[in-house]
């Protein structure tokens, strides 16, 4: 892997030189193609992160095991994209993007055919621990190549795009792998996502180009030397508690649906898919606004949600602000993640790539945190409404690194 900087030397991984006319080769007045490609990609990365919440109990219940081990198969997807993506990023350094992204993929795809053709638990928590370095693998790469081939003036937006892909699989992919759960068995989407993947490999041997030759792997000292970086570190701790204050509150928003705000249980889905729909628009608006106003753009986001999580808390009784409050979260509450990754790579100098693989840490680990505090909030006297409680808290302190990180800008720009 190698670091998101714009290069002068020849088209290195996933990076495309300028036409004549100054912009990248590609659709005319927009992002190269390879941008869209790669979306492809993290459409089936987050696909398979999030599809297993809906096929448990078929799970569960093929394997003669409780929900909640079944359950495991989430927890320990989550535990090997944060572990795994840092520790790929180091180990394919000097791999040819285009190889490694190949490489992930069909990891991906042998991975999902285990799956679904084991019946032992622990097995299959071995298959969805190694896939899930294979995702984290692709997905930060994904964004080092994006960013590459748009360049510095719409490497924000390029993020949003592939970013969107993965947004784009809570509104598509996973409502259609639950219902091919229930028509098919819960082995089925696995198989299906296995099929995809091959057929992505085909679109990134297409369209990732190979490495220019002078292209030079970036020195494992100087990958490390990124962590030195005090504002790389702000960019993490936004990363985490700003997906952290959004995921924890998602997490359990079902049950505020349904008790507190009285929303039949059959009108969830839908207030769901309203959600996806929202950070898929917010994804891509929030990536454009970013190459333009990067800072301003990370602390506007995270004070908007911040109140739309407060609004949720004081308005959860009544269905209509309710809903309306949780598409308005998938809008805001996920829209600067792209522009986060973009600062964190800038940040990081050299060693881009290996932030870029942290930045997916982040998000997983807050992630991680925010559900975890929330199912302890929803055992305490606040109930229900203590998942939004906590994502507000959480999405409040995404202000201090966010505000940190502005000042900081103003008096010293990073290069």
């Amino acid at each position: 892997m190698t670091d998101v900087r714009p290069s002068p030397s020849p088209a290195g991984p996933g990076e495309v030189l300028p036409a004549a006319g100054g912009r990248p080769p590609g659709r005319p007045g927009g992002l190269p193609v390879v941008v869209p490609v790669l979306a492809v990609g993290t459409f089936l990365m987050a696909t398979t992160e999030f599809v297993i919440a809906g096929l448990l109990p078929e799970l569960a219940a093929d394997l003669d095991v409780s929900v909640s081990r079944a359950g495991l198969m989430i927890t320990v997807f989550a535990l090997g994209m944060i572990i795994g993506t840092p520790t790929m990023a180091l180990l394919t350094r000097r791999l040819p993007a285009r190889v490694t992204l190949l490489l992930a993929l069909g990891i991906f795809a042998v991975g999902h055919v285990v799956v679904a053709l084991c019946s032992s638990l622990p097995l299959l928590l071995a298959a969805r621990f190694v896939t899930a370095w294979a995702t984290g693998t692709f997905w930060s790469l994904a964004s080092v190549v994006a960013a590459r081939a748009a360049g510095p003036g719409s490497a924000s937006r390029a993020l949003g795009l592939v970013g969107a892909g993965g947004m784009l699989a809570n509104v598509v992919g996973v409502p259609l792998g639950a219902v091919a759960g229930q028509l098919s068995g819960w082995r089925g989407p696995f198989w299906a996502l296995a099929a995809l993947a091959l057929a992505a490999t085909a679109l990134i041997a297409r369209h990732v180009p190979h490495d220019g030759p002078d292209r030079q792997p970036v020195p494992l000292r100087s990958e490390l030397a990124a962590l030195r970086s005090g504002r790389l570190w702000l960019a993490l701790a936004a990363c985490a508690t700003t997906c952290g204050g959004v995921m924890s509150t998602f997490s359990y928003v079902s049950p505020l649906l349904t008790d507190v705000a009285g929303v039949t249980g059959g009108l969830v889905p839908l207030v769901l898919v309203g959600f996806g729909i929202g950070a898929l628009i917010g994804s891509v608006v929030g990536g454009r606004l970013g190459d333009a106003h990067p800072h301003a753009t990370t602390v506007v986001v995270a004070g908007s949600t911040a109140v739309v999580l407060l609004a949720l808390c004081l308005l959860s009784a009544h269905a209509v602000p309710t809903v309306a409050l949780i598409a308005l979260l998938g809008l805001v509450g996920l829209s600067a993640n792209p522009v986060l990754i973009s600062l964190a790579a800038r940040s990081a100098g050299a060693g881009g790539a290996l932030a870029t693989a942290l930045t997916v840490s982040a998000f997983n680990s807050g992630t991680a945190l925010g559900t975890w505090l929330a199912g302890g909030a929803l055992d305490s006297g606040l109930g229900v409404t203590g998942p939004a409680v906590v994502g507000t808290v959480l999405a409040g302190l995404t202000l201090a690194p966010t505000l940190t990180l502005a000042v900081l800008a103003r008096r010293r720009p990073a290069r």
